[in-house]
């Protein structure tokens, strides 16, 4: 017989060693839950505008997955917030962080920009029926919400316990609101997914744009269609705006965001057109150098093979046309 014991019953050891990890599990409990600490903290950007800047980096588990921009206006009765993370430690990070930059005030809107994970999974920290997007939005993160999730557990481990998806409780349509004592002009575009959604605050003029903007990070391109994409980008380039605040990478002054992304975006589908046309394949495809002038931008070599498994087969489909062939 075995050490553990009759059937169905716990040895004294097996027990007192269960008992031991558990007591040591507690006691590591706080120092682990510390370490897993996003230490956010803000700076102001515009009168009343905080913005959290994540890492110019891809999901690790160093980072947590805070790689994302979000920001969040002290506005006359409340507090608005653009965009809340990816996953509930970090809603609860951000949430405390509002309420030590603007103590006395509560949360009175939540927009999310888009449905990708890094932006909109601390949803569930706040009051759903606070929470807006565009239906579009709302309909991307109930059909692969659930997929980014299970994605994120595996890139990014414990940093994300405890999340759940939240969808949010409020379908925007019209072209801009009042929220506590503060105008918000909202616009609906597309591109770097089928549904994107760019905030702007009247009163500052600072434009959130989520990720139709990206400043000195590469691009990312799971759900995009370029050529839509370039359209948003030349609508944002003239919109009245003081500042952008692209889903990430640092403020923008001069209109800097749109023109790299534009740029990245134009030689992407440049580069991608014509591998395709030379019969590359993927590898191939994905091995070609990138030009210099790029080399600012993070993530380069990451994300350009990650945009290479994205938009190469629906550019084989458009390129190369169906041949017939009777035998």
């Amino acid at each position: 017989m075995s050490s553990c014991g009759k059937p169905g019953h716990t040895s004294r050891r097996a027990f007192l060693q269960t008992l031991s990890a558990g007591c040591a599990y507690c006691a590591m409990a706080p120092a682990y839950a510390k370490l897993l600490d996003y230490k956010l903290a803000a700076s102001e950007i515009a009168k009343g505008t905080w913005a959290v800047h994540g890492a110019n980096e891809y999901f690790n588990f160093d980072n947590g997955g805070n790689i994302v921009n979000v920001a969040f206006i002290e506005v006359p009765d409340g507090v608005v917030v653009v965009d809340t993370g990816p996953s509930k430690r970090y809603g609860e990070a951000l949430l405390a962080l509002i309420e030590r930059t603007i103590p006395g005030k509560r949360v009175l809107r939540v927009y999310n920009t888009h449905h990708h994970p890094d932006h909109c999974f601390g949803n569930q920290v706040f009051d759903r029926e606070l929470i807006a997007a565009p239906q579009g939005v709302i309909d991307n993160l109930s059909l692969e919400g659930e997929g980014f999730a299970e994605n994120l557990y595996r890139l990014v481990g414990d940093w994300m316990r405890g999340t759940a998806l939240a969808i949010p409780g409020i379908a925007l349509e019209a072209s801009s609101e009042e929220i506590g004592g503060r105008r918000f002009s909202l616009y609906y575009l597309s591109g770097h997914t089928s549904s994107d959604f760019v905030v702007r605050d009247d009163e500052t003029g600072v434009l959130f744009t989520g990720d139709l903007a990206f400043m000195f990070r590469t691009p990312t391109t799971p759900h995009a269609d370029i050529a839509t994409w370039q359209a948003s980008i030349s609508s944002l380039d003239s919109t009245d705006r003081e500042l952008i605040f692209p889903g990430h990478g640092p403020k923008d002054v001069k209109g800097e965001s749109l023109l790299q992304t534009a740029d990245y975006l134009s030689w992407l589908d440049g580069n991608l057109r014509l591998s395709v046309e030379r019969g590359l394949t993927m590898n191939e495809a994905m091995a070609l150098p990138i030009p210099a002038r790029f080399n600012a931008l993070s993530v380069l070599r990451t994300e350009y093979e990650r945009s290479v498994v994205h938009l190469y087969p629906q550019l084989e489909d458009s390129i190369w046309q169906e041949v017939e062939v009777t035998r």
